[in-house]
């Protein structure tokens, strides 16, 4: 199933934008790893909508109900038993009457069209349904919980708003650590230059005055993970990174290290010169983020997503009446976020911890 990621770890997501409710199933996690509720919680929270003008006024609390794959003692504490662990999250601020009219007007460059397309008059596009971003709050649950393992052994995931429209932050220092990816997260949007988030919230307000949105770039980062994980061609760390990372909604392009840049160097501009440090092989730079034929080197992982504008404006659209099969336009109603790379940070984060988990589980090094 499209809905599905992952080998020895395997994610399932169900749900729709406005059901009742939307969920995660997570098959493979090896039993007696422990879940810190109030801090998977503040992850969570991070996502969150309704938080600030930044993002849309839909108020969830999204607050996981576990069912299965966990034990839980008198303190609240939870353990996974070794079972599949299930969760679910309850929807409780839908606006569907905002999304009547676009079950015969498609949004230009969302699914509205494409679902109509496969699955006809049965489909449930109510807040764009399951191709929803909505759909990435149980992606964060199973994120949140792989971030915990992983932090655990020393390996740590953090990711900032590289760009936001024409508004750049800094991009990550050769070695990012732990404390700066606790300053990034102290700030709305998550930035390295205290500055650049304050550019970013006027590009992100003058958007959302224009009724139009803006789209941005999420930089992430990988400390500590292990050397020589992954494999050539379709194993390879990109690939596997870069698969789980597209089902993000919104996401357009997946780039390691220089990534595109690099097309416009030679070999010399582009190349990792090799270094000895502390009896340790290294490299003077991290152009290939930390990934060379597939397999990691033992320097940072590093890559960027790009995220679209929001297609949801209220902007006047041209687009097509499916009933009558003429041209028309359109002006989107409803709550919708004016930059879907603001809230986007920590998914890239919860993605990529399920997609390097995997790895980690499936060569046995977990």
């Amino acid at each position: 199933m499209s809905s599905n990621i992952g080998n020895a770890l395997n994610i399932s997501v169900f749900g729709q934008s406005h059901g009742k409710a939307i969920g995660v199933t997570i098959d493979g996690l090896p039993a007696g790893e422990h879940i810190d509720v109030n801090e998977l919680q503040a992850f969570l929270d991070r996502r969150r909508p309704g938080t600030s003008e930044l993002t849309t006024a839909r108020n969830e609390t999204d607050c996981p109900d576990f069912l299965a794959g966990v034990t839980e003692d008198e303190d609240g504490n939870l353990t996974t038993c070794g079972f599949p662990l299930a969760a679910v999250i309850k929807n409780k601020d839908q606006h569907s009457s905002d999304y009547s009219e676009l079950l015969t007007k498609p949004r230009p460059s969302h699914a509205d069209y494409t679902a109509f397309l496969k699955y006809g008059e049965a489909r449930d596009m109510r807040g764009g349904g399951h191709f929803s971003g909505r759909l990435t709050a149980p992606l964060c649950v199973a994120g949140g919980i792989c971030l915990q393992m992983l932090e655990r052994r020393g390996i740590l995931i953090g990711a900032h708003l590289e760009r936001v429209g024409e508004v750049q932050d800094e991009p990550f220092p050769l070695y990012p650590d732990k404390a700066l990816f606790e300053d990034i997260r102290s700030r709305n949007p998550a930035t390295i230059d205290p500055s650049a988030s304050l550019k970013m919230i006027d590009e992100i307000t003058n958007a959302k005055f224009d009724n139009d949105s803006v789209g941005g770039i999420v930089e992430c980062a990988v400390t500590g993970f292990p050397a020589g994980v992954g494999g050539p061609l379709f194993d390879g760390i990109e690939s596997e990174l870069a698969k789980a990372l597209f089902g993000i909604p919104a996401v357009k392009g997946v780039e390691f290290g220089n990534g595109f840049t690099c097309a416009e160097l030679r070999g010399s501009q582009n190349n990792d010169a090799f270094i000895a440090e502390d009896g340790t092989v290294k490299t003077e730079t991290n152009r290939s983020g930390g990934i060379q034929g597939g397999i990691s080197n033992g320097m940072p992982l590093l890559f960027r997503v790009a995220v679209k504008p929001t297609p949801s404006i209220a902007k006047t659209q041209k687009t097509v009446d499916l009933e009558t099969m003429e041209e028309t336009e359109l002006s989107i109603h409803g709550r919708h976020d004016p930059c879907i790379a603001v809230r986007a940070v920590p998914v890239v984060e919860a993605v990529a911890a399920i997609a390097l988990t995997d790895l980690l589980l499936s060569e046995n090094k977990l």
